[in-house]
């Protein structure tokens, strides 16, 4: 077997990150993928005819854009010849698109492969699987895809009625994790993304998105998840999710992650191809695992999958530079943190926030988070970053990335 070839990671980019129903509500997860593409030919002067093909994650999609790395690569002036499709991994889908296309470079299949995360869930469709059969009765039933999507994404054999929240508040009785030590986790995440939104931290990784609106046209530069205004007092001031059914729930919309509109996008090629394609390579792949645990307890199945990459790499926690952990619930993030004897104020950790804080767009995440630890490590003067997510349906991604 030929001996698997070096994989670089060249200018991931991502638009702003827009609350639900907020500022990119109007803008269709096409669009923003479409956008995230132009940008990212348009700041590398890449030759398009040089791109093999584009790989996207998206967690709610739709028939408006079937298979929407082929449909996106069309709209934003690739060529017919560039192939692309669609996948979904729930929250690991956007560092699952980086590797899918690193696998497709390392074995040759490929030279130059876009990656691509898109999600608008303020745009997440309403459906039902029974309008072909006719209307009987009341008539028909409309699901919300976002809600749907966690109450069966672990099968009949494994049945989450309560979605990730309630998986959430399993881990906060297992763990024995308080109120008051979430709501600073998430309290801390504000401050550090806000801190670099405010220092321009974020300046390099986005892209301008314009939104059509009733006064004309708007350009969004900012993400507009992150409360510089929030406290401890107002965190602690809102009401459990459960709390009507479980008098000790602790989790909040104040810290878990949000429901959030975003594309991200970013090159996966080789040294070589990169330096004939005038690209600049940013990160290495060190290596990378997947792991699967029961779905009730899905949040922490980031310690086995970054165990097993950073095992791979020869790599311990301690030469970590940075770990991005997604934070899709505060409780989540301290019960890994537990389990790896890191503290949670470790500056390590998300050093300009992570999901709840500046947002959980699910196919965007894990190139958004790539874009941004692409920029932390030279901030920081780093090495090594760890990029790690749970996945809802009880799974995790994690992967090893060394500075270029």
């Amino acid at each position: 077997m030929t001996e698997l070839r070096e994989v670089v990671v060249c200018a991931p980019l991502r638009t702003p990150v827009g609350r639900l129903g907020g500022v990119l509500a109007s803008v269709s997860a096409l669009e923003l993928a479409t956008t995230v593409l132009r940008e990212l030919r348009a700041r590398t002067g890449v030759d398009v005819t040089a791109i093999d093909g584009v790989i996207a994650a998206q967690g709610y999609p739709t028939m408006e854009a079937p298979a929407i790395g082929r449909v996106a690569a069309l709209d934003a002036g690739f060529p017919v010849e560039t192939t692309g499709y669609q996948l979904d991994r729930r929250c690991g889908s956007g560092l699952q698109a980086v590797l899918n296309a690193a696998m497709e470079v390392q074995t040759g299949v490929g030279d130059v492969v876009i990656a691509l995360g898109v999600e608008s869930m303020s745009n997440a469709p309403l459906y039902t699987v029974e309008g072909r059969r006719g209307v009987t009765g009341a008539g028909l039933l409309l699901r919300d895809a976002l809600a749907r999507g966690r109450e069966t994404v672990g099968g009949r054999r494994f049945p989450t009625p309560d979605g990730n929240v309630g998986s959430a508040e399993l881990l906060r009785a297992e763990y024995g994790i308080s109120r008051e030590a979430q709501d600073a986790l998430a309290l801390r995440s504000h401050r550090r993304a806000v801190a670099a939104q405010e220092s321009g931290a974020f300046d390099a990784e986005l892209v301008p998105v314009e939104v059509d609106g009733r006064r004309g046209s708007m350009i969004v530069v900012r993400d507009e998840h992150p409360r510089g205004d929030t406290t401890l007092e107002a965190l602690a001031g809102l009401r459990p999710i459960l709390g009507r059914d479980d008098p000790n729930a602790t989790v909040t919309a104040g810290n878990a992650s949000g429901q959030n509109d975003a594309a991200a996008a970013c090159i996966v090629t080789t040294p070589e191809r990169a330096a004939e394609l005038g690209l600049e390579p940013a990160l290495r792949l060190v290596s990378w695992a997947v792991a699967g645990n029961d779905p009730l307890r899905f949040g922490v199945a980031p310690v086995p999958a970054a165990n097993r990459a950073l095992a791979r790499a020869g790599i311990r926690f301690g030469d970590l530079d940075v770990i991005e952990l997604n934070e899709a619930f505060a409780v989540q993030v301290l019960a890994c943190l537990a389990d790896w004897g890191v503290d949670a104020e470790d500056p390590r950790l998300n050093p300009r926030g992570s999901g709840i804080s500046i947002g959980h767009p699910i196919g965007a995440t894990g190139i958004r988070m790539l874009a941004t630890l692409a920029h932390e490590l030279p901030a920081l003067d780093g090495g090594l970053a760890l990029e790690t997510m749970c996945i809802g349906g009880g799974q995790a991604l994690a992967a090893v990335f060394e500075r270029v």
